[in-house]
Order: C-alpha cells, then structure tokens, then sequence
C-alpha cells in the first residue's frame, strides 16, 4: 500500500477519534471547574460516621447552660440539632462560626425539633453569667440553643475524643485557645451524620467559616441537611 495512502488513512482517525472525544475533555474540565471547590454532595439519607463499623453517636454529656440549667444529651433526643466549640474572648473565627449559625437559628428556630448546642472550651472564664451575656449580645433567642460549660478535662474531652474537633490551650494563639471552626450535624436519635464528597465518602463535620472560593459554603450545606433530617 502507497505511504500516502497510510497516513491519510492515519489522519482519519485521529481527526474521527478527536471529534469525539476532545468535547468530552474539556466538558470534564468545565465540570471539574466548578465543582473543585465543592467536593461534597447531599446524600439521601445522609450519611453516618462510622467508627469500627458502627455508626457514631454523640458522647454523653451534661453541662450548665447560660440559664445555669443543666442540659444533656437527653435534652437533644427527637431534635436535630448542630454542635460547635467556641469561647466567648475569641476574637478571631467565633464571630463569624457565631454569624453562620445565627443563620441556621433564623431558620429553624421555631421549630421544637431543632437545637443548637455551642460548648466553650474557657469554662474558667465563661460561667454561666458571662455566657447570658454573650447569648444576648449576639441576641440568642431560642430556647434550643444551649451555651454549654463544664470544667475544661470534661469539655476537652469531648471535643478531642468525643467529636475529634480540636481544642486546646495555645498561649500563642489569639485569645490563648486554640480550636477548629466546625459544625457537626446530629440526627434526632444522637448520630452523627452528614454528606459525602465526590468520592463517597463522608465529608463528617461542616465549615463554621467563611471559605474563599468556595461555591457554597458549608452554612449552606447545613441549611440544606437539616431539612433532610428533619424530614427523617
């Protein structure tokens, strides 16, 4: 066979094979685009974190609200509810964590199947006054949301071990505290639940904070999933 005929032949291919599939490469890339900085998605139910094959329940606790009422586990049970740490001398990301879940209270707040509970890792500082203080600076208004104290190995304890949400003592560190600014999600049974990321697996706690670049943001992955929990 004639060389030319050869690579013409060649070229016919390539063009062929290049009309269908290039279009699918760079829809691939568009996609990839906007979704780079949203790498999760609702699953229906939402999904449990498992520790050693079970599902994971919130550890029991039993703290002082800004009421000096002591609230608990059981207090939570047939509410969905959202937990986070924080201290009332933050001056960094507690603001905005507090901003964020002003939204989802808006929300939900006239709900009695709805709670919020917010645990301040500098129990020494944040009595119970001094988190009714807080609670009406930033106009807490829902009886579900609890303003949560304990002594500080309590308190630790549960957020390193219990939900593996860090806090913990750092000089350093902008009002001496150091702690990561998650949501986690509860079910109304106490799991721990929430959406999965591209891949399928669990993306296990939410961002109290504001991201940059981030298509949506994780107050608005939380609107979304406590509607769904609702609904279970």
């Amino acid at each position: 066979m004639n060389k030319s005929y050869k690579y013409t032949g060649l070229v016919i291919i390539i063009i062929f094979f290049g009309l269908i599939f290039i279009p699918k490469i760079f829809n691939r890339l568009a996609n990839d685009s906007t979704i780079q900085d949203n790498r999760s998605t609702p699953a229906k139910p939402l999904s449990y974190i498992k520790l050693n094959g079970e599902a994971k329940r919130v550890p029991d606790f039993l703290m002082y609200n800004q009421d000096s009422l002591l609230i608990g586990n059981e207090d939570y049970l047939g509410k969905v509810y959202v937990v986070e740490f924080f201290f009332s001398r933050c001056p960094t990301i507690c603001p905005i964590m507090k901003k964020n879940m002003k939204i989802l209270d808006k929300k939900f707040s006239k709900r009695k199947d709805f709670g919020i509970a917010s645990f301040s890792i500098d129990p020494v500082h944040d009595t119970p006054k001094v988190l009714k203080e807080y609670a009406e600076k930033y106009e807490v208004k829902s009886q579900n949301w609890h303003l949560l104290t304990e002594n500080k190995a309590k308190v630790y304890e549960l957020a390193n071990s219990g939900f593996n949400i860090f806090a913990g003592l750092n000089p350093a560190a902008a009002g001496g505290f150091e702690h990561q600014g998650y949501f986690a999600l509860i079910d109304k049974k106490g799991y721990i639940r929430s959406r999965v990321d591209r891949f399928g697996n669990p993306i296990v706690y939410y961002s109290g904070i504001d991201v940059e670049n981030k298509n949506i943001q994780g107050v608005e992955m939380l609107l979304d999933d406590i509607e769904l929990l609702l609904k279970e």
